[in-house]
């Protein structure tokens, strides 16, 4: 018999394989084929790391932005195994299966990480926090001697009145939103409608979430309908 303080948590995660990770592992074909070209913050934060730099992409998917620079060289993870496949094809990186809430890395072992469009499935605000403290946790700290490493996170934007969404302000910030396979022309195959979990970040939100986690927020802002951070661990006292 499950401890009763336990029960949410496994619900949580029962919820998520349901809605995120099975979802993941169906349509990563697909998926893939419509990721291809790396968002500008990101492709400017991977652009101006020192070269030789090791770092993170967490929740990787097929691997687009271990294009972006190939002077430094990142450790792929994501939950789907179908996903990380594919970004076993961008040398010299490599990639792993791995959870977000329990990476497989040592503490303060990296110079930087990203996570694009991750945190957000994460079904309950605990959980996006710890996902949060998860990647801090591998970032190498700083002191007053020397800066400490930096995280890049992506999450989307409950703010989307100017998009084809039209999500705002007042809407609900968790639903599902579907994702469509077209079947090809002539196959006699319908179109499936895959519907995934998400959790709309308000103005504000991915801050706070980082700083509770034991970040220090360095930059943020807005780009193409995703609310972004730049963070790094708080330094060692």
């Amino acid at each position: 018999m499950s401890n009763p303080a336990q029960g949410p948590e496994i619900e949580a995660e029962s919820y998520e394989e349901q809605n995120v990770h099975e979802v993941y592992q169906k349509i990563a074909g697909h998926f893939s084929a419509t990721r291809y070209k790396p968002w500008p913050i990101v492709e400017r934060f991977l652009s101006s790391l020192v070269p030789g730099s090791v770092g993170l992409d967490v929740g990787c998917g097929n691997g687009k932005n271990l294009q972006v620079n190939r002077d430094v060289f990142i450790v792929a993870s994501d939950r789907s195994e179908n996903l990380a496949k594919f970004a076993l094809q961008h040398h010299p990186h490599s990639a792993v299966v791995a959870d977000i809430l329990h990476l497989p890395h040592r503490d303060a072992s990296f110079d930087f990480a990203v996570c694009i469009a991750v945190v957000h499935h994460m079904s309950t605000p605990a959980r996006r926090v710890q996902a949060i403290a998860e990647i801090l946790r591998t970032i190498k700290r700083g002191s007053d001697k020397s800066p400490g490493g930096q995280i890049l996170i992506y999450a989307w934007a409950l703010e989307q009145k100017n998009s084809r969404r039209g999500w705002d302000k007042g809407d609900s910030q968790d639903l599902m939103v579907p994702w469509v396979r077209r079947a090809k022309p002539g196959s006699g195959e319908e179109d499936e409608t895959f519907h995934r979990y998400y959790h709309l970040y308000e103005s504000g939100e991915l801050e706070r979430d980082i700083e509770q986690a034991g970040g220090v927020v360095v930059e943020s802002g807005y780009e193409k309908d995703n609310w972004w951070a730049i963070a790094t661990p708080r330094p060692v006292s």
